[in-house]
């Protein structure tokens, strides 16, 4: 690989695993507002797939030794099989189809509309089964505790993203 896509790939990792520091929590659930999935999103916005997916393979890796990069600065193999452990599994899957789909054109309407279209309901739905098989509830209760207080965010965040990808030129 040459030193400029390596070094891309190097600072969008380590942005991400940065932005797990930026969050806070909801009293009623175990999920937490952060600003991964906005970062998330530049990073299939910005790279082309291959790259993006070995980004959040590293990252997954990173966190799976026990690095604190997950939400709130945890790591640790037993966070892939918590609570909220399948919203971690779902982004390889789910920014890397955004970066597969983005289009060649640089649209801020073509992103937003992909971002959210394409990742979304690809998190929600590996997070809300993980949530479901570890905690032991119905769809309902999941939705409730890990979906729908956090959708109008995951769109501005995605709104967001879309337009500093936009912007940024690397």
């Amino acid at each position: 690989m040459e030193t400029r896509r390596l070094t891309k790939m190097a600072l969008l990792t380590a942005l991400l695993c940065i932005s797990a520091y930026i969050s806070f929590p909801l009293p009623f659930s175990p999920a937490m507002v952060t600003a991964l999935t906005l970062v998330a999103t530049l990073i299939g916005l910005l790279l082309q797939p291959k790259d993006a997916l070995i980004v959040f393979i590293v990252y997954v890796l990173l966190g799976t030794v026990g690095l604190p990069v997950f939400v709130g600065g945890t790591g640790g193999f037993g966070k892939l099989f918590g609570p909220t452990g399948g919203f971690i599994f779902s982004w390889p899957v789910a920014y890397t189809l955004l970066s597969v789909y983005k289009g060649n054109k640089r649209s801020f309407t073509s992103y937003a509309w992909r971002s959210i279209v394409i990742t979304i309901p690809i998190v929600y739905l590996f997070g809300v089964t993980g949530y479901m098989l570890v905690t032991n509830t119905d769809l309902w209760a999941a939705l409730v505790a890990v979906m729908f207080p956090f959708i109008p965010g995951d769109i501005f965040k995605c709104l967001v993203a879309s337009w500093l990808a936009t912007k940024v030129k690397i």
